[in-house]
């Protein structure tokens, strides 16, 4: 029986269509899919991201131990609540999770993880926090839940709904977080808009939707922010990347610091001896189809494959992600086989739509 979130029966309310999504019952959309993306990209929307987990982090080794574990580095964190985005890896240098990890001091962090992942992520940290012998507990979070609002207005539009909560969010720079009484607001997303991300007690995130609602913030489900994060250009888990493919070929190789050449850290011996073989670009299609993901790309310097596609809203276009051989270049033209034939598409360079605009 899949999980539900502390905002299930809203949802229901509320006359979403649910779908099973990695074991949890979430609204795919609440009727246009279409209406949602672009309130979004013009104004402001808001997604239950409850099903994700948020895992503390505590003590003297804290630090160390997230040093060794995920291949960006925790030490160029030192500003409270400045977050970082990262992949972790295993020894072959595979993507177990991508997560994000919030510096709260050296003996403190919070790290939230995808929903798909949670148990295996959980199991991994704790197996090797203990063969590290270093001195830190985590914490599993299941007592909070997470309301992604999102879009040109989402900032004003949640300090309208949450009174007090602009005295503590309005200096908030991209990719920082702070606390509000039992709120962490974060200044961070999913979609390629400003907005927050905000993690709550499970008690108050039914009203806390309901005042969202109604100061204007359009109720989203899973179909818009799929399609938001594509345009984007965001990875998605077990898409875009997974344990076995690495960061350099997952266009992540941004995300792995190896600039501190004492650290060391799970997969990185594997990332150095094998370096990357693909590269990640995007695709617009120019004849008539729909880009999906697993699709066969056929390049004049060998054959790829789509990592995700879809409809574009802001673009009216289909768009994918593709892992393409390291010789394609930007313009290039190439074909990819929908359903047996093969259609023409043009390499792009990611992303496709952000801060309101088409980018390509």
């Amino acid at each position: 029986m899949a999980q539900q979130t502390p905002l299930y029966a809203t949802h229901v309310a509320a006359g979403a269509r649910m779908v099973d999504f990695a074991g949890w019952d979430m609204p795919v959309n609440y009727g246009s899919q279409i209406e949602e993306h672009h309130a979004v990209r013009r104004d402001a929307g808001m997604f239950d991201v409850s099903h994700m987990l948020a895992l503390d982090l505590e003590g003297a080794g804290a630090k160390a131990f997230l040093r060794g574990l995920v291949a960006n580095d925790v030490a160029k964190l030192g500003e409270p609540g400045k977050a970082l985005y990262s992949c972790m890896l295993n020894e072959q240098g595979g993507v177990i999770d991508d997560l994000i990890i919030y510096y709260l001091s050296d003996t403190s962090y919070r790290i939230v993880v995808n929903a798909g992942t949670a148990d295996k992520d959980v199991a991994w940290m704790q197996a090797r926090l203990t063969a590290s012998g270093l001195v830190a507990t985590l914490a599993v979070r299941r007592d909070l839940a997470m309301i992604a609002v999102q879009g040109p207005n989402a900032r004003s539009k949640t300090w309208a709904a949450l009174p007090g909560s602009e005295a503590a969010s309005a200096g908030l720079k991209v990719f920082q977080a702070a606390a509000w009484g039992d709120f962490f607001i974060a200044r961070t997303g999913y979609t390629g808009e400003d907005g927050f991300e905000l993690t709550l007690p499970v008690g108050q995130a039914a009203s806390t939707w309901a005042a969202l609602a109604a100061a204007g913030v359009k109720p989203c489900g899973l179909g818009a922010r799929d399609t938001l994060r594509l345009e984007a250009g965001m990875a998605l888990y077990g898409n875009d990347m997974d344990d076995g493919v690495s960061p350099l070929d997952a266009g992540l190789a941004w995300t792995v610091d190896f600039k501190d050449e004492s650290r060391d850290f799970v997969g990185k011996a594997a990332l150095v001896a094998n370096g990357a073989s693909k590269q990640v670009l995007g695709l617009v299609l120019e004849d008539k189809g729909i880009l999906r993901s697993h699709q066969q790309v056929f390049t004049a310097t060998g054959e790829g494959e789509t990592t995700s596609g879809s409809f574009s809203p802001t673009l009216e276009k289909s768009i994918a992600l593709a892992r393409l051989p390291l010789g394609v270049a930007v313009g290039d033209a190439v074909e990819v086989d929908i359903r047996g034939r093969r259609l023409k598409a043009r390499v792009v360079k990611p992303p496709f739509a952000r801060n309101g605009k088409a980018m390509i």
